[in-house]
């Protein structure tokens, strides 16, 4: 009789760096996407939970002042658990795990526990935070020396651990972490202990992502400046001339979107494109997918899988998404080995999307109009053949596609068969807590590429607030906008992403 082999976990204790999803390291990303149980904190960026595979176990355990999801305690006895089930674990901390993020602390009861583990380093906001406001923690005509120590311990202890006059006298630039709440009593300590009441320094909140927010003073003056303006944690404080450089070279908070929320409302795979064009353009980024791809059923499924089968029959294919097009040759493959099955049909794109994701294939597109819509394909299709009678075409298509593509071909006398390649169906989860904070904060600007992407919004009971901002990606879904009694502010001139991030840049005056 054979034994039943067991399953060996691990335990990666990951550095989620500061926020910014572009600073993620790429073994940290490995770490995620293997994870059978991913275990989060409060300050690793939510967006990093869209790379996890399907089935996961997500558990929140952020810690902010005086609000522990579980205790330390209790998340020490969690990660042995689940490792000890023979699972994949991966512990997602803000930051660096080993910079006053307790990674050490986990790592020792890992060992005492006897399961294995890696500590996948990450970037520090301690470096990062500063960097993001034009900052640098070193700089040969300021200083040569860095000096970071935490502004929060550990509040069982009786007395403090700082030294705060060895702080205040050792020279270059001193970075303090997790400081906001005390930061009236550092600065006093600091002061009392010969610092110079005259140091610059800033305060970087939120660092690296599109909601960062920066503050400047003195020693002196730092404390009643973050009061008056209610500047709450998360936030990195930096003392020392580097502050000065800030002026110069602040290149993060002078992008053309910084300090615009934009909310982006494709679907998780789809929305990571677009969201980084905003990213970069500087933005505060909201993906709230409101809409998931997936397979048809039953009867519709046979007949998607018949038609692939029998592609090499028409004379056209005619795709008009990329989610279409995927579908097909997703299928495709696995029905045949050689793409020279697909047999000499013509192929049709309805846009530059729909063609760059046809060429992800190896596949040219022979025919694309000017104006990336089913009225204007259908159009620019008899422009270029001519007489479509009896024409022999295949429609890949999702399957609330509108009707007209197909009502101006027959017409034409082109015998049209449709696949329905996908179907789309309401997003309702909120892993990231997008849609929470949409509630609660609102957003500048919100984009629809889809008439799917807005009927899905409203349904998840999401108002536009009136100063809200409403870009569209073209005419048909201005027209979904415009039937729900909503405003479009603007409309993409051309119907991609890229045109509707241009859209955005004009309705954000840049």
């Amino acid at each position: 009789m054979s034994k039943k082999t067991k399953t060996t976990g691990i335990c990666y204790l990951v550095g989620a760096g500061p926020g910014d999803p572009g600073l993620m390291t790429l073994r940290g990303k490995e770490c995620i996407e293997m994870a059978d149980v991913l275990i989060y904190d409060y300050l690793a960026n939510h967006e990093f939970l869209k790379w996890a595979k399907e089935g996961t176990e997500m558990i929140y355990a952020g810690k902010k002042a005086s609000d522990h999801a579980i205790p330390q305690g209790g998340i020490n006895e969690l990660l042995v658990e689940k490792v000890k089930e023979g699972k994949i674990v991966t512990r997602l901390k803000g930051g660096d795990p080993l910079v006053f993020g307790r990674g050490g602390e986990e790592a020792e009861e890992l060992v005492d526990a006897g399961v294995p583990f890696e500590l996948v380093p990450g970037i520090s906001s301690a470096i990062a935070g500063p960097a993001y406001a034009g900052i640098p923690v070193t700089h040969r005509d300021h200083c040569s020396q860095l000096t970071i120590f935490t502004g929060h311990e550990d509040p069982t202890k009786e007395e403090s651990s700082m030294d705060y006059a060895q702080i205040a006298k050792a020279p270059g630039t001193k970075v303090m972490l997790m400081g906001v709440g005390r930061l009236r009593l550092v600065m006093d300590e600091l002061l009392k202990n010969g610092a110079d009441p005259k140091m610059p320094v800033a305060l970087v909140r939120w660092a690296t992502r599109g909601n960062q927010e920066s503050i400047e003073g003195t020693m002196k003056t730092i404390a009643d400046i973050v009061e008056k303006a209610d500047f709450k944690s998360p936030a990195v404080c930096v003392i020392g001339d580097v502050v000065k450089c800030r002026k110069k070279i602040n290149w993060f908070e002078n992008r053309p979107l910084f300090g615009k929320r934009v909310v982006v409302t494709r679907t998780r795979t789809q929305a990571s494109g677009m969201s980084k064009q905003l990213r970069d353009l500087g933005a505060d980024v909201l993906e709230i997918p409101t809409i998931r791809i997936a397979k048809p059923e039953g009867d519709e499924l046979i007949e998607f899988g018949k038609l692939v089968q029998d592609c090499h029959k028409y004379e056209w294919l005619i795709f008009t998404s990329p989610n279409g097009v995927d579908a097909f040759f997703d299928l495709f493959y696995k029905l045949y080995d050689d793409a020279r099955s697909i047999g000499g049909a013509r192929i049709a794109a309805v846009g530059p999307g729909t063609k760059a994701k046809l060429a992800e294939y190896r596949v040219a597109t022979d025919l694309m109009p000017e104006k990336h819509v089913a009225e204007e394909l259908a159009k620019e299709i008899k422009k270029q053949i001519g007489d479509l009678n009896s024409l022999q075409m295949l429609w890949v298509r999702g399957e609330d596609a509108r009707p007209v593509l197909s009502e101006m071909l027959v017409k034409e006398g082109a015998i049209l068969d449709e696949a329905i390649a996908y179907v789309t169906v309401p997003e309702t989860d909120d892993p990231t807590g997008n849609v929470k904070r949409f509630r609660e904060e609102g957003a500048d600007i919100v984009t629809f590429t889809s008439g799917s992407t807005v009927e899905c919004f409203l349904d998840l009971g999401l108002d536009i607030p009136e100063i809200t901002k409403i870009a569209s990606i073209g005419p048909v879904t201005t027209e979904a906008i415009e039937e729900n009694q909503l405003i479009v502010d603007i409309e993409a001139e051309d119907s991609t992403i890229p045109g509707l991030v241009k859209a955005v840049l004009k309705l954000a005056g840049k």
